[in-house]
């Protein structure tokens, strides 16, 4: 058998049309792509791929299905581990994670895992085939999950699956937090978030929305109706500013406004829906990341003629995904690199027209390993915009640890927990995915979610 190296591409939106639309950018395999690649898997002995996976799916297993056509079988060996396949097969990291240890990836690229679990995924949605779940006998005890994100919608799918009534208490007026609010529709169809939210209704999860803990009740009155145990899941969701002057003038957008906008309140639709946002001709997104990379996206799509990235380091020191960049670049999101704002200037009447920049050089690495960027004295000049939006990372949300005492913070207001286990300084209480890490991936919440999960078990069944 000779060793294919190139993975099969996937097939997209041609770039001069996906940004006139918000309709998904990347196609899908089709069945005859799917057994192509899932020939390319070699059924490697030591398994290094599942090292990679935070949730610990059988990858070879499911892959092995897909190359008897056996999609059912396939999504089914997914599902025992991963409650959310079609989300994952489309926004995770799998080049860090899964396909960095493919063996394949030693001498060519490696096995598209995550094309192949979005492609099953899709299969099951597509066809209808979706098991009613087999819902244990119960076991009598109540965990309240705070936040339907994805930490806490894996959390409450697992603990539903080991027999707990589940209840899940979410902020806004829909579930699934970052994957609704945060990822644009043109990556993560909404339709199949709620597919999947509906499946893990299905296992008996209690799901309310427009609940706002912290508010309505605290983690304390919870434990006190009757709940034997809380897990926290709130995210990372207050924006981060620069604190540059005229960070106030009107058209200045935090990333997490700017695409809760476009996103869950469906601005990208106006006036079919009532939301209003305002790009302009000319916008800057500040930060490289993923979340940056939406913006800059999301923001032709929504009529800017021109969209930029302004970031301070360069190229090669870019967080995104290296798809995401080579999607906005193709898509003709502009990249103006070692370069920062220092201040905004407004008009008289208060919106932005435009922001002065300072060029920058890279030095000696930082802490992070990444090249220091050291300001160039005298490079500063003038850009015009319209539109500013702040994509330079979120924190957690302080609403949950602010009104829970006992609750160990770390200086940053992230909830001190045991890796592992999610197990916090309070009796009874877990916490997992952004509110413990910082802003992390879709699938590290949800490994920390699944994680929680166990720890919950094992402590409700040894609780006296």
């Amino acid at each position: 058998m000779s060793l294919v190296l190139e993975k099969t591409p996937m097939p997209s939106q041609d770039p001069k049309e996906r940004i006139k639309n918000f309709d998904e950018v990347a196609t899908g395999y089709t069945k005859e792509m799917a057994l192509k690649e899932a020939d390319r898997c070699i059924q490697c002995k030591k398994e290094p791929c599942r090292q990679g996976c935070p949730v610990e799916v059988d990858i070879p297993a499911f892959i092995a299905k897909i190359k008897e056509e056996d999609f059912e079988g396939a999504i089914k060996k997914i599902k025992e581990k991963n409650n959310l396949p079609a989300i994952c097969g489309r926004v995770c990291p799998q080049e860090n994670q899964c396909e960095k240890y493919c063996t394949l990836g030693k001498k060519g690229e490696p096995v598209g895992i995550g094309r192949l679990e979005r492609f099953v995924a899709d299969w099951q949605l597509e066809t209808g085939r979706i098991e009613e779940p087999q819902i244990p006998e119960s076991t009598g005890k109540k965990v309240a999950v705070v936040g339907a994100g994805p930490a806490g919608l894996t959390a409450a799918a697992d603990l539903a699956r080991m027999g707990h009534q589940v209840t899940v208490f979410e902020a806004l007026h829909v579930a699934g937090g970052v994957l609704m609010y945060g990822i644009p529709e043109f990556r993560l169809p909404k339709e199949i978030v709620q597919r999947e939210i509906d499946y893990i209704r299905k296992l008996g999860v209690d799901i309310q929305t427009n609940s706002v803990i912290g508010k309505i009740d605290t983690v304390d009155d919870l434990l006190e109706q009757g709940y034997d145990a809380v897990f926290i899941g709130t995210g990372a969701g207050l924006p981060y500013f620069m604190n540059i002057p005229g960070e106030n003038y009107n058209g200045v957008y935090s990333a997490n406004e700017f695409l809760t906008r476009t996103n869950l309140m469906k601005a990208y639709k106006f006036p079919e829906y009532i939301t209003p946002i305002k790009v302009g001709k000319r916008v800057a997104v500040i930060g490289a990341g993923n979340v940056a990379m939406d913006a800059a996206r999301t923001a032709l799509r929504l009529g800017a003629e021109e969209s930029y990235i302004v970031y301070r380091r360069a190229a090669e020191q870019m967080p995104a995904r290296k798809e995401e960049i080579e999607h906005a670049e193709e898509e003709g999101v502009q990249f103006k690199l070692l370069t920062s704002p220092i201040e905004i200037h407004g008009t008289e009447d208060g919106w932005v027209k435009g922001m002065t920049c300072i060029k920058y050089e890279l030095g000696e690495p930082d802490e992070s390993g990444r090249r220091r960027p050291i300001p160039i004295e005298g490079s500063e000049f003038f850009m015009e915009v319209d539109t500013i939006v702040m994509a330079i990372g979120q924190g957690p949300n302080p609403l949950v640890p602010s009104t829970t005492p006992g609750l160990e913070l770390k200086p940053k207001g992230t909830i001190v927990a045991e890796e592992g286990t999610g197990k916090t300084t309070k009796e009874g209480v877990f916490a997992g995915g952004d509110i413990v890490t910082g802003a992390a991936t879709v699938i590290l919440a949800m490994g920390a979610g699944k994680n929680a999960a166990k720890a919950i078990d094992e402590y409700l069944r040894n609780k006296k």
